[in-house]
């Protein structure tokens, strides 16, 4: 018969099979065969190989088809693909356009001289200058009612429309790119994602290729974005080219791609943005590192959910184990998720995050040993009793949360009146979820020195869940990695680093206090108990 496999080593499998896939496609987009034999009909030549005098235009238009009329806002004269060169314009916004409408952009690269209306070899794409986002909302000073200082035509635009219609923004940056090198395609093996942005024609018998010409969208960041209203005539917009490879050009069209996906699935604009932001501000080589980085902090994430619920499922008896602990962890959880709902996050963010809530509920039901009888629809709830084993355990917790209060208390309520002061907010409701979250990133690490405590106090790590402790010790070290690579707030980066310290006293209590096997364990059992049966003759 087949050996018997657990589950973690089918996860761990299924785990790395992906990931050698996943190697494997991206092998596939970066690398393209070129055409072996150059002279032959089957290849396509590139029309730059005869090094033509090109030049960059740029209009705009309010319809994508320029019906309605176009105006020209940029054009390079001496246009080198290989020279890279950022030029700052005015453009002047239509009326309809400052009526909350939209303006397009239509980038053409033609021949020099000729005008690109005219030409039969230009090339062309249109992209959009604006975009639609709901506007910030007002946020005052909770003590002195005083609200920001705004300009007489936005006062009196954010008083007629509601807070919750869509605003033009106007977009800042213009990023065009074209590949330089003189790649020979091979016709019957062209990449699906090349062709859609690829213009043949036919010169004589072979077939020519017109330049490659893309806009990256994965530029245009939330940040650069500034907010289209009445009374503006003109906006400034960064106009910026380089030359792309090949590889990079179909790697960046598929992140396009994965970007406008996530945004059908309900990923909102501000989310989009963070993850342009790992693709546009971090280096190739640490993209990489991070694509592998994830995938073990999902892995990591996968088997500690797994051990965790596995540990609390078989728990009978809280020796050992922190009380205050659980409760803050379920307290820091939901107040999370509230703070994430405040901030109107995507479904794909708040779903995850109020499952965790759900079960670290479960786990305060488990570890407080709280049953629910219902009489009709009034719950009443009933608590266990604790054995002399757990109350002293107890007595160790309170102990430690007595020392911890003296220090977290003052810290908190400090921190929370100077942002009532100082900073400005949308409603009280706002302030008092973000002074909880600020205090749960701030401070959230000391709720974790009770358990410390406890070890020292009964020196013994043995009621840990140390399987599912070591997973999420892994995610804290790949945490520390993320905290490199990707752009986070400074508070969010110290908490990443804040959390090893523990983890280091965690591993030396470890090696301080060897298992002892005549204590209980994290099931309530001990090693040397005798199982429980029938006794029986030989």
């Amino acid at each position: 018969m087949f050996p018997r496999t657990s589950l973690t080593s089918l996860i761990v499998g299924l785990f790395l099979l992906y990931v050698l896939h996943t190697c494997w496609v991206m092998f596939g987009i970066v690398y393209t065969k070129p055409c072996e034999k150059p002279k032959s009909d089957s290849c396509i030549a590139p029309y730059l190989a005869g090094k033509p005098r090109l030049q960059l235009s740029v209009y705009t238009a309010l319809r994508p088809n320029a019906d309605g009329g176009h105006s020209l806002i940029h054009r390079e004269e001496e246009f080198d693909v290989n020279t890279r060169f950022e030029r700052l314009v005015n453009v002047s916004l239509p009326k309809k356009t400052r009526k909350n409408g939209t303006l397009y952009a239509m980038v053409f690269l033609h021949q020099a001289g000729v005008s690109p209306w005219q030409d039969p070899h230009q090339v062309h794409l249109v992209t959009q200058l604006t975009t639609y986002m709901l506007p910030k909302p007002p946020e005052i000073s909770l003590i002195t009612g005083q609200d920001e200082p705004q300009k007489p035509d936005q006062q009196k635009q954010s008083s007629d429309s509601e807070q919750d219609r869509p605003v033009s923004h106007w977009r800042s940056r213009l990023t065009v790119n074209v590949v330089s090198e003189n790649f020979l395609f091979d016709r019957e093996a062209l990449p699906g994602d090349v062709h859609r942005y690829m213009r043949v024609y036919q010169s004589g018998k072979k077939m020519i290729y017109l330049p490659l010409l893309f806009v990256d969208e994965l530029s245009n960041r939330v940040k650069d974005l500034m907010e289209i209203n009445s009374s503006t005539t003109e906006l400034p917009l960064t106009i910026s080219y380089d030359s792309i490879a090949l590889g990079k050009l179909r790697f960046w069209i598929h992140m396009q791609d994965a970007v406008y996906s996530l945004q059908q699935f309900g990923f909102t604009e501000k989310d989009a943005d963070e993850i342009k932001g790992i693709f546009v501000d971090t280096n190739l080589y640490f993209l990489a590192l991070t694509f592998f980085v994830a995938a073990f902090h999902l892995l990591f994430d996968f088997l500690a959910f797994k051990n965790d619920i596995s540990f609390w499922k078989h728990k009978k008896s809280m020796v050992g184990m922190s009380s205050k602990a659980v409760l803050w962890r379920c307290f820091s959880t939901i107040v999370i998720f509230l703070y994430l709902l405040d901030e109107q996050t995507s479904l794909l963010v708040l779903v995850p995050a109020g499952i965790g809530s759900l079960i670290e509920v479960w786990k305060v039901k488990k570890a407080f040993k709280i049953h629910v009888i219902w009489r009709g629809l009034t719950p009443t709830f009933l608590f266990g009793k604790l054995d002399e084993s757990e109350k002293r355990t107890e007595e160790y917790d309170t102990l430690a949360m007595k020392y911890l209060s003296y220090l977290l208390y003052p810290l908190c309520i400090s921190g929370a009146v100077y942002s009532l002061v100082f900073v400005k907010y949308k409603s009280w409701y706002s302030w008092i979820i973000n002074s909880l979250v600020n205090g749960v990133y701030a401070f959230g690490f000391l709720f974790m020195l009770p358990q410390l405590f406890v070890n020292y106090k009964l020196k013994s790590v043995a009621h840990l869940p140390w399987k599912a402790f070591m997973y999420k010790a892994f995610n804290t070290f790949i945490d520390d990695v993320f905290a490199f690579i990707i752009t986070m707030p400074t508070s969010h980066r110290l908490a990443c680093f804040r959390d090893d310290v523990v983890f280091l006293v965690y591993l030396y209590q470890r090696w301080l206090y060897p298992v002892d096997k005549t204590r209980v364990n994290e099931y309530g059992v001990s090693y040397d108990e005798k199982p429980k049966g029938k006794s029986h003759k030989d």
